[in-house]
């Protein structure tokens, strides 16, 4: 242990610190708005969400920790986001033991896939050309909202913008830090937050007897175990891949996965591995050292805890930052990472019309089936890089159509 702790300390910068923060504040500031409005719909107390917010950024503070630490790479967790999506239309008609019932089976589900190893070997066959360009269709709307939101407030984010430029210019390590601050500072000035609205209190989790319900399982159950792997596994293994970071899914979605299953009678919908977040903490921009990127890991799963102790009563300290604020932080703190997936893709000379091709489905938004863009992204991308780069064989022949021709 105490080794470790010197490694900690020796491979700390304020940059991976920094970048670990950010990732924590984009997470409350913005997905916990969906998990805020499926507990509204379903009518959940105010001790049951708080016991929610708890058992999520525990789960993510814990898993995420260990698995930085012990895979020396920025493993970024978080509650499934397209999962609380699910949870806003599904939860109001079951009942929350019946809920609970469904987070257990799908935590079981995703346990068992990532232990068998089949997600692994689905995650390497995947083009780089095409993880790559589902890394930056993915990122593409927060670089692109940096500056939709000069409408909205011209003198805070075009002041965030500059500060990037500068010290992005004179210390690329402390950009984000400086962008941060002077955001903050400037809607501190203006009174644009809502601090005075806080109180700090720890919660008390409380449990949910988990019911059986087929209805809850085939309706919630499977779906979330679904949307969980395509929405959140699969974007978050490109963003680790694309950054050099070569990590077995079956550690981290094991690990993940258990984190669920012992949390859901707390109200846990789900632990898994982060996508958007991860992509703050996995570049340049954490340290120029790859290797001691972890460290953002393990700063973002230390802040998780301590917020899910108070409840999600810090969470609302994000919440009430400007919108705007968030918006352009995100956006420059992932310019990096879309740099990086947009060069994966003209890299990739031989695969580039199906990474285009998943490039715009993903970036589109578009959802099918109540299945995100970044899961069709990579069918549809799939699909192109099967028509139009591989070579086609008759069957019985182990010459290809195209040698025929």
């Amino acid at each position: 242990m105490i080794r470790t702790l010197r490694e900690w300390r020796r491979d700390a910068s304020l940059s991976a610190l920094v970048a670990g923060f950010l990732a924590v504040l984009i997470s409350y500031a913005g997905p916990l708005v969906v998990v805020f409005q499926a507990a509204n719909q379903a009518h959940l107390s105010t001790a049951q969400t708080s016991s929610w917010i708890w058992a999520i950024s525990i789960g993510s503070g814990i898993s995420g920790l260990l698995l930085s630490w012990r895979l020396r790479a920025p493993i970024i967790t978080a509650w499934s986001t397209p999962g609380a999506a699910l949870l806003v239309g599904m939860l109001p008609g079951i009942p929350l033991s019946e809920a609970v019932g469904a987070y257990l089976f799908s935590a079981l589900l995703v346990t068992l896939i990532g232990m068998s190893g089949v997600f692994d070997r689905f995650i390497e066959r995947i083009p780089k050309g095409i993880a790559a360009a589902m890394l930056a269709g993915i990122l593409l709307h927060f670089g692109m909202q940096v500056f939709a939101s000069i409408k909205v407030d011209p003198l805070l984010v075009l002041a965030m913008i500059l500060t990037f430029l500068i010290v992005k210019r004179i210390s690329p390590r402390y950009a984000i830090a400086s962008v941060m601050a002077v955001g903050i500072a400037i809607a501190m000035v203006s009174g644009s937050t809502q601090l005075s609205q806080l109180r700090f209190a720890p919660v008390v989790p409380e449990f949910v007897m988990p019911a059986w319900s087929w209805h809850a399982v085939l309706s919630l159950g499977v779906p979330l175990a679904l949307v969980t792997l395509t929405g959140q596994y699969v974007p978050g293994m490109a963003v680790l891949r694309a950054s050099g970071f070569q990590v077995p899914a079956s550690g981290i979605i094991s690990l993940t996965g258990l984190a669920s299953l012992l949390l859901a009678p707390f109200g846990a919908h789900g632990v898994n591995l982060a996508a958007i977040t991860a992509a703050i903490c996995t570049g340049k921009e954490a340290h120029e050292d790859a290797g001691r990127r972890y460290i953002a890991g393990i700063a973002c799963g230390l802040i998780y805890i301590v917020i899910g102790i108070f409840g999600g009563t810090l969470a609302l300290l994000f919440q009430a930052l400007p919108a705007e604020l968030i918006a352009a932080l995100a956006g420059l703190a992932l310019l990096g990472a879309i740099t990086t997936g947009l060069v994966g893709v003209a890299e990739d000379d031989k695969h580039r019309d199906a990474s285009v091709i998943t490039f715009l489905v993903t970036a589109s938004g578009m959802s099918f089936l109540g299945l995100g863009s970044a899961f069709w992204g990579l069918v549809i991308g799939g699909v192109a890089y099967y028509v139009l780069h591989r070579p086609w064989q008759l069957r019985g022949s182990r010459q290809s159509v195209m040698d025929r021709v």
